[in-house]
């Protein structure tokens, strides 16, 4: 009997127990966040010789390291084979990512500090779980993904400040400033390039922010704003790596815009830049042209002048015309200077045009330009809404952010091509020799560390086994069309 009122007893504790919770007890509160869901159990590996992270042209995997066993042999499977060789090496890596632009700072800063704080995380650490961003480029003043324009002397354009009283970087200081040291405080090393869209109205031939030329009666005030610029970021605990003297100095159609030929260019620097940096003890890089690889001939122009050549660290491109084989054609004329990738948008677009973005992408840029001595590769822009704002008023209205940030945030193809590069090719890594194969185009490097790191390209239109060889020792795989691989070994 006392076992069985035990029973009841048991019973009635545990409905008594059911119908508290039912009241209430779990319930979340109104305002509460959603009770987070317990984290995956992490996936086991099969064991391999090397790791594979695999995006496919159909975009049903993206970036996913592929459990796949690839362990050497000594025979080749595959007709077709990749030799990669580190007794051949080229250029030393500085860094692949992104523009960080006005506007992409201001919507990461408008996430709830948990959510910008994972977002950095995933962005730009980097241990394992992380894509490694090592390469930010921001712009002096608004680019035209900012959501209004300014400069940093802000004047009725029929006024002068020859002496930059007005002189304030605070409109930088609302977003892209506390992004910024963020991204510090989780990666201190990573490198930050600078560049102008345009100067101060005031100072231009057309008092416009929209075309128009550095008139030459403000090149030295032009050159004192630009040191007054780095000393008011690193003040802010933000020291730049380099600057462009002018973003796309060939175009005045876009705004901001400014155009400024070869030979301004180099009278600039020369003359008034160069000198100014160097009376301030500005370490800071200059790097000229930044613009399209159809006119290799403005930046070697520009170095051709040996005055302005000895405060030149390199020159920058762009790949909205011509070939990035001109990366090479400067190089090979000045081969002690140093060449940079620096932009090229994604196309907002109805349809999906993953496949033929990554496509192209890895081809011209994430290969294609380190194979033309390029020292880094970045993506323009990182973020944007789902409308592709904020821009100016005749800014880029159709640029498709690495991430959307809306009511979610979602990563699009730049993310992943960036990230094919950027999670394993670190600073300090350098492009070693790997043979040239028709239809799988490939760059390879040596880490840091010493691993191997390769990033393949399936350019035809069916899948392709082929072997990667290294040493006396091979490894045989296969892409998809269109499909891009990362190996690590």
């Amino acid at each position: 009997m006392r076992l069985k009122a035990n029973f009841h007893e048991l019973l009635l504790l545990l409905s008594l127990l059911v119908v508290l919770c039912m009241s209430g007890c779990s319930k979340p509160k109104k305002g509460d966040p959603p009770s987070p869901n317990p984290p995956p159990a992490p996936e086991t590996f099969v064991k391999t010789d090397v790791m594979f992270w695999l995006t496919k042209a159909d975009s049903t995997v993206r970036f996913k390291r592929q459990n796949i066993a690839l362990n050497f042999s000594s025979t080749a499977a595959a007709s077709t084979t990749i030799v990669v060789d580190t007794t051949q090496t080229f250029q030393t890596i500085e860094g692949f990512g992104f523009a960080l632009t006005g506007g992409s700072a201001y919507l990461i800063n408008r996430l709830t500090e948990e959510y910008r704080n994972k977002l950095l995380q995933e962005l730009f650490a980097s241990d394992s779980t992380f894509i490694g961003t090592s390469y930010l480029r921001i712009s002096i003043g608004s680019s035209d993904l900012d959501s209004y324009v300014f400069s940093y002397d802000n004047i009725d354009p029929n006024s002068t400040d020859m002496n930059l009283t007005n002189f304030d970087i605070k409109p930088d200081t609302y977003d892209l400033i506390p992004v910024l040291q963020a991204i510090l405080a989780i990666n201190p090393d990573i490198k930050i390039l600078g560049s102008p869209w345009s100067a101060p109205a005031w100072m231009k031939t057309n008092k416009n922010s929209v075309g128009g030329s550095l008139k030459p009666e403000y090149y030295s005030v032009y050159a004192s704003y630009f040191v007054k610029y780095l000393q008011a970021m690193k003040a802010n605990g933000i020291t730049l790596d380099a600057i462009t003297v002018q973003n796309e100095p060939e175009y005045g159609g876009n705004n901001p815009s400014m155009v400024m030929s070869a030979t301004e260019q180099a009278d600039f620097v020369k003359n008034y830049l160069g000198p100014a940096f160097r009376a301030a003890n500005i370490t800071t890089r200059i790097i000229i042209f930044d613009h399209n690889c159809d006119h290799p001939g403005y930046p070697i122009t520009v170095l051709n002048d040996p005055d302005a050549r000895q405060y030149i660290d390199g020159s920058a491109f762009h790949l909205y015309g011509g070939n990035i084989s001109a990366m090479s054609t400067v190089h090979n004329a000045y081969p002690d200077k140093n060449v940079y990738f620096t932009e090229q948008w994604v196309g907002g677009s109805a349809t999906n045009n993953f496949g033929a973005d990554l496509k192209w992408h890895i081809k011209n840029l994430i290969i294609g330009a380190p194979l033309n001595w390029s020292k880094n590769v970045l993506e323009w822009n990182l973020a944007s809404d789902p409308y592709y704002r904020p821009h100016t008023p005749g800014g880029c209205s159709s640029c498709l952010g690495a991430l959307t940030i809306g009511t979610t945030i979602s990563r699009n193809v730049s993310y992943f091509i960036i990230a094919h590069a950027s999670k394993f090719v670190k600073p300090g890594s350098v492009r070693i020799g790997s043979s040239s194969v028709a239809d799988i185009s490939n760059v390879a490097y040596k880490t840091p560390e010493g691993r191997k790191v390769m990033i393949v390209l399936n350019e035809n239109s069916s899948t392709l086994s082929f072997n990667i060889k290294f040493g006396n020792k091979y490894v045989t795989t296969f892409l998809e069309a269109g499909s891009v691989a990362t190996y690590v070994w």
